[in-house]
């Protein structure tokens, strides 16, 4: 439980941190390790950031971002995960940290400066979040059994 505390403290911190505008082009890193893992979305727009890391098995990341200064973060270790991060606006901030089998993960951005990050532990959890506007923030950690 240590580990995913201070993998979910990371995965925050990394949200924060990248929320603040960047001063060069879009940027995409994706380490991937096991198998059949996917990751895959777009960006249209400048200075925009997107970071995956899988570790598991049949683990799937769709991310897309239209608009500038955004950051989508996702993490994912365990198998059949999928995670979902949808931006549109300017200097929105998403991450998924999920840990487990069978979770799923959607976060939606429509609008300028929106947090959201979330965590879940354990197996067969579901996340909807919905942001429509400017300055929402929103929060969620869920343990399943």
């Amino acid at each position: 439980m240590t580990i995913k505390l201070i993998a979910s403290i990371a995965i925050a911190a990394s949200v924060a941190f990248a929320s603040a505008p960047a001063m060069a082009g879009n940027d995409i890193w994706i380490d991937q390790y096991g198998f059949g893992n996917t990751a895959g979305g777009g960006q249209v727009g400048n200075n925009n950031l997107i970071g995956v890391f899988q570790d598991g098995v049949f683990n799937d990341v769709v991310t897309q971002q239209f608009g500038d200064g955004n950051t989508a973060a996702v993490g994912q270790e365990g198998w059949n995960n999928e995670a979902e991060t949808h931006q549109n606006g300017d200097y929105n901030s998403a991450g998924v940290g999920q840990f487990g089998s069978n979770h799923d993960a959607i976060l939606t951005q429509d609008g300028n400066g929106n947090v959201a990050a979330g965590v879940q532990v354990g197996n067969d959890c579901n996340a909807n979040v919905a942001q429509n506007g400017a300055g929402n923030t929103a929060a969620f950690v869920q343990v399943c059994p």
